[in-house]
Protein backbone atom coordinates (compact mmCIF):
# COMPACT_ATOMS: atom_id res chain seq x y z
CA UNK A 1 0.00 0.00 0.00
CA UNK A 2 0.97 3.76 -1.00
CA UNK A 3 2.29 6.03 1.71
CA UNK A 4 -0.04 7.92 3.16
CA UNK A 5 0.22 11.71 2.42
CA UNK A 6 -0.03 14.28 4.82
CA UNK A 7 -3.44 15.70 3.67
CA UNK A 8 -5.08 12.46 4.16
CA UNK A 9 -3.83 11.94 7.83
CA UNK A 10 -5.03 15.57 8.07
CA UNK A 11 -8.29 15.07 6.87
CA UNK A 12 -8.38 11.62 8.45
CA UNK A 13 -7.45 13.03 11.90
CA UNK A 14 -10.07 16.42 11.87
CA UNK A 15 -13.22 14.36 10.39
CA UNK A 16 -15.15 14.95 13.58
CA UNK A 17 -14.32 18.57 13.98
CA UNK A 18 -15.02 19.26 10.30
CA UNK A 19 -18.26 17.27 10.60
CA UNK A 20 -19.59 19.64 13.24
CA UNK A 21 -17.49 23.11 12.43
CA UNK A 22 -17.67 22.32 8.76
CA UNK A 23 -17.08 22.03 5.80
CA UNK A 24 -18.71 18.16 6.10
CA UNK A 25 -17.82 17.42 2.29
CA UNK A 26 -14.73 15.60 0.98
CA UNK A 27 -13.62 14.97 -2.29
CA UNK A 28 -11.04 12.92 -3.98
CA UNK A 29 -7.76 14.32 -3.54
CA UNK A 30 -6.11 12.06 -5.86
CA UNK A 31 -7.90 11.97 -9.07
CA UNK A 32 -7.04 12.05 -12.67
CA UNK A 33 -7.19 15.86 -14.13
CA UNK A 34 -9.90 16.09 -16.58
CA UNK A 35 -9.20 17.62 -19.84
CA UNK A 36 -11.65 20.46 -19.20
CA UNK A 37 -9.13 21.05 -16.40
CA UNK A 38 -5.65 20.77 -18.42
CA UNK A 39 -7.52 23.45 -20.78
CA UNK A 40 -7.90 25.84 -17.82
CA UNK A 41 -4.83 25.15 -16.35
CA UNK A 42 -2.67 25.88 -19.63
CA UNK A 43 -5.15 28.90 -20.21
CA UNK A 44 -4.40 30.78 -16.70
CA UNK A 45 -0.32 30.06 -17.08
CA UNK A 46 -0.52 31.59 -20.03
CA UNK A 47 -2.47 34.55 -18.48
CA UNK A 48 0.67 34.70 -16.13
CA UNK A 49 3.35 34.52 -18.32
CA UNK A 50 2.06 38.00 -19.88
CA UNK A 51 2.89 40.04 -16.55
CA UNK A 52 6.01 40.64 -14.94
CA UNK A 53 6.99 41.69 -11.15
CA UNK A 54 9.29 44.78 -11.05
CA UNK A 55 10.53 45.78 -7.68
CA UNK A 56 10.67 49.44 -6.05
CA UNK A 57 13.50 50.57 -4.04
CA UNK A 58 11.84 50.29 -0.71
CA UNK A 59 11.19 46.51 -1.61
CA UNK A 60 7.60 47.09 -2.35
CA UNK A 61 5.96 45.21 -5.26
CA UNK A 62 4.25 45.69 -8.16
CA UNK A 63 3.06 43.94 -11.41
CA UNK A 64 3.17 45.31 -14.69
CA UNK A 65 2.53 44.03 -18.85
CA UNK A 66 5.63 42.62 -19.87
CA UNK A 67 4.31 44.06 -23.53
CA UNK A 68 1.73 46.70 -23.28
CA UNK A 69 0.89 46.70 -26.85
CA UNK A 70 -0.51 42.79 -26.54
CA UNK A 71 -4.02 42.75 -25.66
CA UNK A 72 -4.25 38.69 -26.31
CA UNK A 73 -5.13 37.73 -23.03
CA UNK A 74 -6.81 40.84 -21.62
Amino acid sequence: MAKESLTHKFMRATGKLRVIFGPAHSSSLDHEMTEENRRLLAQRQAETQQWETLRRPDGSTYVVPKNPGDKSLR
